[in-house]
């Protein structure tokens, strides 16, 4: 089958629209999780934030469900070029999106502590980060849908902004438990959840370079980053102490 011809077996462009439909459901349950975290976050709701880490289990489904699928099309497709490319892609794209989701369900983990305390000014800039990375992942989720390769990249140059958003916020909290040392526990839990939002940016870059590479076959480019990330070490497993 030629690279740019249409599929003359109908049922195979039919397993391929299904397995984009499967990528675009997981991301769709990704983004609204990050939204709905940091909604729980601002209203310290840790009702609503227990919910959230149970519905993790939603994502972690649907990634398993995205391997089996794709396995079985490599076998019994045997797809080449472009459409390899596309299934190869969404196997990584799911266990990409499978990480986003711990992210978030670890941001509602650290809410219930949050909650005991009193706001602080710098939390203000975390609402804005969550709507900035989840819009990433909404938008890199339809460049793979549609494969537009210039939408993918459009979402790697959002990157910079995360970056910013995050340097500044570690700045600001740095400086308020300075000020302010009763207050370094809850400044420590709000410094891993921006810490969260940036890496569920940085995840969402690299999907997009997936989908860059699985629609044209090249690269994107090294892409520029914001000032010097302060290197907090944050595993997606991690957890409330």
């Amino acid at each position: 089958m030629a690279e740019n011809q249409s599929h003359t077996v109908k049922s195979f462009d039919d397993d391929l629209r299904q397995l984009r439909a499967l990528i675009s459901e997981m991301g769709g349950l990704a983004e609204q999780q990050i939204i709905a975290a940091i909604d729980a976050l601002a209203r310290r709701d840790s009702e609503s934030a227990a919910k959230i880490v149970a519905q993790d289990k939603a994502i972690d489904a649907i990634e398993a469900e995205v391997e089996r699928f794709a396995v079985r099309i490599i076998a019994l497709r045997a797809p080449m070029a472009d459409d390899l490319r596309e299934v190869i892609a969404a196997l990584k794209i799911s266990s990409v999106l499978e990480r986003i989701g711990d992210y978030a369900k670890n941001i509602s983990k650290r809410t219930p502590v949050l909650a005991e305390n009193s706001l602080i000014q710098p939390v203000s800039i975390l609402p804005e980060m969550g709507r900035i990375v989840a819009r990433m992942v909404r938008d890199v989720l339809d460049a793979f849908v549609n494969r537009d390769a210039e939408l993918a990249v459009d979402v790697c140059q959002r990157d910079k902004q995360v970056d910013d958003f995050y340097n500044s916020l570690f700045r600001a909290l740095l400086t308020y438990m300075m000020e302010n040392p009763h207050h370094i526990t809850a400044c420590a839990h709000l410094l891993f959840i921006a810490k969260n939002l940036e890496r569920i940016g940085d995840h969402a870059t690299n999907v997009a370079e997936m989908v860059h590479f699985s629609v044209t076959g090249e690269h994107i480019g090294e892409r520029p980053k914001g000032d010097a990330t302060p290197y907090v070490n944050i595993a997606p497993g991690d957890a409330t102490s």
